[in-house]
């Protein structure tokens, strides 16, 4: 399914249950005209920026990075990180192609906690007794 027809899909979910969501009122809360939006989920036109798909995002409670995934786009900040070391990304990113998502989801969890501890310690770095009271409750959950 195309970017457009999701939003679509998607916007109309959202109307049946509010009525704030028609066309004209979701283009004047993401800035643009509904004309233009109109021809987006027709598939009329390209799909848009980052920024808007963004904004529509938000709008529709829907994850961003789901909706740039249908718009065959990539996050800027993602972009940027795979810019920086492209080779081993894109070896992570292909290996990483045939793992069940549940595996994936608990590979994405330890990367995230893990982060969140690098950044706790270096918080606290400053302050040496919080730093081993901050890997105890870690450790031991």
């Amino acid at each position: 399914m195309g970017f457009g027809i999701y939003a679509r899909q998607l916007r109309e979910r959202r109307r049946e249950a509010n009525k704030r969501y028609s066309i004209r009122q979701t283009a004047q809360r993401v800035g643009i005209q509904a004309a233009y939006l109109s021809k987006i989920e027709r598939g009329d036109a390209s799909p848009p920026s980052e920024a808007l798909i963004r904004r529509l995002a938000l709008d529709l409670g829907e994850d961003p990075d789901f909706l740039l995934a249908l718009a065959g786009k990539i996050a800027g900040d993602v972009r940027e990180v795979i810019i920086q070391r492209p080779i081993l990304f894109a070896e992570l990113i292909r290996s990483l192609n045939y793992i069940p998502d549940d595996e994936l989801a608990a590979l994405v969890r330890k990367v995230r906690n893990h982060e969140t501890l690098r950044k706790r310690l270096t918080l606290y770095s400053r302050h040496p007794s919080l730093t081993d009271f901050v890997l105890e409750s870690e450790i031991h959950g």
